[in-house]
């Protein structure tokens, strides 16, 4: 099988478009937060009907992913014969349809249209996803996999933590009409968010991409499954964006309360943006943490710095003062000595990360006072390294499998349309703060994920050093 190096120029192209990608698909994907309160105060919808944003949108990836997988099952893996370039750009155009399908939702004021637009959003999403993800993994050795993935992701986070502040802007106060929102105030937005995946869509076709395509092996089609650490792996993505997007999609409304903070939804985006700001620094603290290529004394003083420019990156689009955000400083710090209490190691990591995730949240549910307002925020610190971390040990040695795990990986995104939903009836029927208590289940599996995988990856290192294209 043919090793593809990342020694050479020609990959830092390939890299700069993909990035510009993961920004894309973070923002629009973070817009689905503003969108949840929106929605349910403009058709005056319970917090079970309003995650139905979520449910529609992440629904798209298991319907897509599955699509793909029975494809891949009976004429083999799509990928491998139009290649990642051509996925990518399917899944733009797809993308684009799915945003100027907000026009006619917004003319009807319907909410099961603006459902239809998410769903066809969700779809060419599962396309990029399940193009783009293995494609970073693959521009080199494996071993450096996690630290390209996280740097991809990173950039996806900088989409995220953009998105509320400024889709925020758009949806409750520039597009508002005579300060009221309504569904027009969607409108605009989206046709201008449709145009620029059609110029991304065009970009990724006059551009030249390296074709990383394996050859297939057809002696077994469900090869994929055989490797343990992607089952595990399907469960730990399913649980992942699950409580990430559950937490998220509900912070407007946990700040909103009048015991908790009790601030308007334009004020409440800010600190939203803070939670996956925090999603941010973690990612590129871990782009250099896990990478093979940076000496490990140099890797304090880089972590340090970076952590400090995307601090101020972040404060320069909230508004909010210093002293307001001053105690996520504090988690920032927390997050750094994680990095180096985990030793570069993923499988440790990611089982680090999961635990504190889990003692933020118990503060949250049983603590009092402001702090439990940080706990929650900055559960996004320790959700940076989950996505990358799980899809590259899961995918790690799966050969000419790897679109096909791929695909399957997508399918375990089905998390982010279940368990907000759960969540939101929970909320119903428990409260908004108790409900929180459900991530800490998805957190506890994480953990297991992660143990696990250390144990059969140091059982086994011929996979662990096997090409991943």
């Amino acid at each position: 099988m043919q090793n593809h190096a990342i020694n050479t120029p020609k990959y830092g192209v390939p890299m700069t478009v993909l990035t510009l990608l993961f920004f894309m698909w973070g923002f629009i994907t973070c817009m689905n937060d503003i969108l949840i309160p929106h929605l349910k105060n403009l058709f005056e919808l319970s917090y079970l009907q309003a995650m139905l944003v979520q449910f529609s949108f992440f629904g798209a990836y298991f319907i897509g992913s599955l699509i793909y997988f029975i494809i891949s099952y009976v004429k083999g893996d799509p990928i491998n014969k139009i290649g990642y370039k051509m996925g990518i750009i399917i899944g733009l155009i797809i993308s684009a349809l799915g945003c100027f399908l907000f026009y006619p939702a917004e003319i009807y004021s319907k909410y099961s249209l603006f459902l239809f637009a998410l769903f066809t959003l969700g779809l060419g999403f599962t396309l990029l996803q399940i193009s783009a993800n293995p494609y970073v993994s693959s521009l080199g050795a494996p071993e450096g996999a996690s630290s390209r993935l996280n740097l991809a992701q990173g950039f996806n986070s900088l989409g995220t933590t953009i998105a509320p502040v400024v889709g925020g802007f758009l949806i409750f106060e520039f597009f508002a009409i005579d300060g009221k929102v309504s569904a027009e105030s969607t409108k605009i937005p989206y046709l201008i968010f449709g145009g620029l995946f059609l110029l991304a869509a065009i970009l990724v076709k006059a551009i030249h991409l390296p074709s990383l395509i394996s050859k297939e092996d057809s002696s077994n089609k469900l090869g994929a499954l055989a490797f343990p650490q992607l089952r595990g792996g399907i469960l730990a993505i399913f649980f992942y964006v699950g409580a990430e997007v559950a937490i998220g999609s509900l912070i407007i409304n946990f700040l909103a309360i009048p015991e908790i903070l009790g601030v308007d939804e334009h004020i409440a985006k800010n600190y939203l943006a803070l939670y996956w700001g925090g999603a941010m620094i973690g990612r590129f603290l871990g782009a250099i943490s896990l990478s093979d290529k940076i000496e490990s004394t140099k890797k304090i003083g880089l972590m340090f710095a970076t952590s400090i420019l995307v601090f101020l990156l972040i404060y320069a689009f909230v508004d909010l003062s210093f002293n307001q955000i001053l105690p996520f400083i504090g988690f920032i710090i927390l997050n750094i000595l994680s990095f180096f209490i985990g030793k570069s190691n993923a499988s440790f990591v990611l089982v680090l990360f999961a635990l504190i995730n889990i003692i933020l949240l118990l503060v949250t549910l049983f603590g009092s006072g402001t702090i439990i307002i940080w706990t929650l925020l900055s559960i996004g610190l320790f959700n940076s390294i989950m996505w990358s971390n799980i899809f590259t040990l899961s995918i790690t040695g799966l050969g000419s499998y790897t679109g096909q795990g791929s695909s399957l990986l997508i399918m375990g995104i089905l998390g982010g349309a279940l368990l907000p939903l759960l969540q939101g009836w929970l909320a119903d029927s428990i409260g908004l703060r108790n409900s929180f208590f459900m991530p800490i289940i998805c957190y506890a599996y994480i953990i297991g994920y992660g143990l696990y995988t250390k144990k059969i990856l140091k059982q086994n290192p011929i996979n662990r050093g096997q090409s991943l294209h």
